[in-house]
Formats: C-alpha cells, structure tokens, sequence
C-alpha cells in the first residue's frame, strides 16, 4: 500500500535505521518556517502549483497546438535550468523510437558550443518545417546566445517575414537582452517567474510549452506537483517526505559519505537524473561544502562501474529511485531450442525481470556496507512525475539550509563564466 503522499522514502541498511530524527526537528522546523514565510525572490516555486493557472495552461496548449499543426520539429535553445527539465520530461515519458502520437519533434541546442553538434542540427532541419523556442532570463549567457544567433539568421532567411511567427521567446517580464529582442522584432513571449530561478523552473513556461510540443500531458503533470505543494507543506518529519529524504542524506553526509548516487533501472530516467544533478549541485555546492551528486543507470552501470559501487572506496550512499508500473513491457518467449537456457523465464516480463535485478541489486549494495535509500512510486506517469519533481526541489531547499548554504545562488557558475569571457575578449 503507498503512503497517502504517493512516495515512500526507506533506508535498506539496518545499521542507518537509527538516525536520530529528533535532533533535527528544531532545524528543520525553522527552516520550514523560513521557507513558507520567505520573501526571497527566488522562492516562487514554492506555492506556484497551488495558485490558479488556468489561463497560462490555456496560452501554452494553443501555442503548442499552433506549432503542432505547422511543424516538424521544435528547436529549444538553453542551458542549464533553461533545458534540463524539459528534456528529461520529455525523456521520461515519450517513446524510445518515434514520437508521441499527440506531439513532434522537440530537439535541443544552446546547452553545449560544439560547431559539430550546430552544423549537424541544422543539416537535420532541412527538409522540415521548423518553430524554435529560446529561453534565457538574461538572453546573455553564451552557449544559448550564440544558438540564437545561428538559429535566428537560419529562420530569417529560410522563412522571410514569416520567421517573426516561428520564434518564441521564454524570458524576464521586465529586463534583459533577450526581453529587449522580443519587443523589437515583436516575437510571442512567456515569461520566466522573476521569484523562480532556472533550476526550479520546470514547471514554469520554461518546461511547459517544450514539454507540451512533445506530446506530455502537462494538466497531468502539474497536478501532481500541486498535491505534492499540498501534502509536503506539513513540518513533521513523520508527515513530510521531502524532509525525511533530506534529513537522511544529510546524517549520511556528515558520517563521512560524500557522494550521493541516484540510480534507477529504466532508461528513459537518465536526462531526469541530469535535472537532479543540476538541482542539487548547484543548490549544495558552496563554501566547500555539499555531496556530490552522481547518477547511474541500472542495469547498465552495474557493468561499468557496479564493482566500485559494490567493493570500492566507501565515499558514497544510493539512492534508488523505482516506480512500481512502467506502462509498456514484453514477455520472454519460449524457444525450443533453449541454447540460451532460459526458457525458466517463459512468459515472465521484462519489467518483472527489471524489478528483481532492482531488488538484487539493492540488498547486494545493503549488505555490502553501502548506505541504500529507496524512493517508490506507483507509475511513471505525468501525474507521479509531476510530484517528484516538487518532492526533490523541496528537500533541495531543505538540504542546502541544513548545510547553512543558500539554495538559490550559484555563484561557482558566474566565476567561470567570468573567465571565460577574459578570455574571449583578449
């Protein structure tokens, strides 16, 4: 039976059982009250999936089905928060080969500046009718400003005129280079919460429209991450997962484990895995502090690098994320032959197969010493999506204050960006 806050956190290792909850109950009580007081500006994210947004729904669905019904292909530029989320939305819940019946082509660019990654895209788009959505709070940030410049030049003189209707903005309501473009060549705008910054932005316009464009249904989506706003807002640890995950990965850190491993046995999770790696490496790494966030893929990773995990330096704790239903599946047939000496698995699914080496995996690291915490879910659907996107942006903020560093800047990030400018400029 799931918990009536559709995700379950639970420690594997008996000898991390005894994690002492009641020293952090008078921190996390006044971190809670910080945060639901806070008028930080980038604290929106908090109360947005309770606030009515119908109207924004309704602008990003037509703007979707607009684009839909005259393209191909959605080209979004964007980095970091600006893509991540949507990418791994995207990723998560579409086919592995071909698209959503309901959606198209949703590619990326602008998050790296590889000439052969842009020439590559832009010789992919020639026979396809092309819309791009670029996203920048500031317009400024290299790798998305250089995306745009090609990108922009392609549709004008591909499209004429017309190009004006195919670019659509995702900017700051108020200020910016990007803003300032939107208004002079009169391309469509959604804005960027001022209160949200770009990692816990998914459920903004910034996610929203892609993730529309790619068929997910995102009424489904936000509804989860709007019962997730609802039930996490208690201050019980005993109530409130999010800080019961977050209470738990802090007592392992300061035991000497350093690097969190997120881990999950379906493919499709691994662009969700590089969202949380932004979300918490940003949000916890400052002032030398913070774990380390890695990512895995199982069963995959378990021949890569499943000897160190198992057997190797004892740097780090898991967590293991697993939905319970996956929608599609196939069973193993039976063969006559049976060279391969598997026909004990006739009529057994994959997905079956795929949660015991789950479980196998899990007792094997458990017992083998490492800290194991497993997140559940009943499917991997919008809905239960929805609601781990807000669980983890909850417990980040959670996490990063019990390590006393703030959740919202990432000032590292602005120090290379810096550099790198020096030298361009020289």
């Amino acid at each position: 039976m799931m918990p009536t806050q559709l995700l379950q956190t639970t420690i594997l290792n008996e000898q991390f059982l005894n994690i002492d909850y009641s020293k952090y109950k008078s921190s996390v009580a006044s971190i809670h009250h910080h945060l639901e007081e806070s008028k930080d500006e980038a604290t929106g994210w908090l109360n947005a999936p309770l606030e009515d947004n119908e109207n924004l729904i309704h602008s990003i669905l037509a703007v979707a089905n607009e684009i839909k019904a005259n393209a191909d292909v959605l080209v979004v530029i964007g980095v970091g928060g600006s893509y991540l989320g949507a990418k791994a939305i995207q990723d998560a819940l579409t086919p592995y080969f071909g698209k959503q019946p309901n959606g198209i082509e949703v590619v990326y660019v602008g998050q790296n500046m590889s000439g052969a990654y842009i020439n590559q895209l832009l010789t992919s788009l020639q026979d396809k009718d092309v819309y791009i959505n670029v996203i920048s709070k500031s317009g400024s940030t290299m790798e998305p400003a250089l995306a745009f410049r090609v990108l922009r030049q392609y549709m004008e003189d591909r499209y004429g005129e017309a190009a004006t209707q195919r670019i659509i903005v995702t900017t700051d309501p108020e200020s910016g280079l990007l803003r300032e473009m939107a208004v002079e060549h009169n391309y469509r705008q959604f804005f960027i919460p001022s209160n949200i910054g770009g990692r816990y932005s998914v459920l903004t316009p910034v996610g929203l429209l892609p993730i529309a464009v790619s068929g997910v249904e995102i009424r489904q989506l936000l509804a989860g991450s709007k019962e997730a706003a609802a039930l996490l807002k208690e201050e019980d640890l005993e109530q409130n997962e999010a800080y019961r995950y977050a209470v738990i990965r802090h007592a392992l850190y300061t035991l000497g484990y350093k690097v969190e491993l997120l881990a999950s046995f379906e493919p499709a999770l691994a662009n969700f895995h590089d969202w949380w790696k932004q979300l918490f490496g940003e949000s916890e790494g400052k002032d030398q502090r913070g774990l380390f966030p890695a990512t895995v893929n199982y069963s995959t990773d378990l021949h890569a690098i499943g000897q160190f995990i198992q057997d190797g330096s004892p740097i780090l704790f898991e967590t293991l994320l697993h939905f319970h239903e996956i929608n599609d599946d196939y069973a193993v047939p039976f063969d006559a032959r049976n060279e391969d000496l598997l026909n004990y698995l006739t009529d057994r699914s994959f997905n079956e197969i795929n949660a015991t080496s789950k479980q196998g995996t899990a007792l094997a690291h458990a017992e083998g010493g490492v800290p194991v915490i497993q997140l559940e879910l009943a499917k991997l659907d919008e809905y239960h999506l929805g609601y781990l996107i807000y669980f983890f942006m909850k417990a980040c903020a959670m996490s990063a204050y019990l390590l006393e560093v703030n959740p919202f800047d990432q000032p590292g990030v602005e120090a290379y960006k810096n550099k790198m400018l020096e030298l361009l400029k020289k």
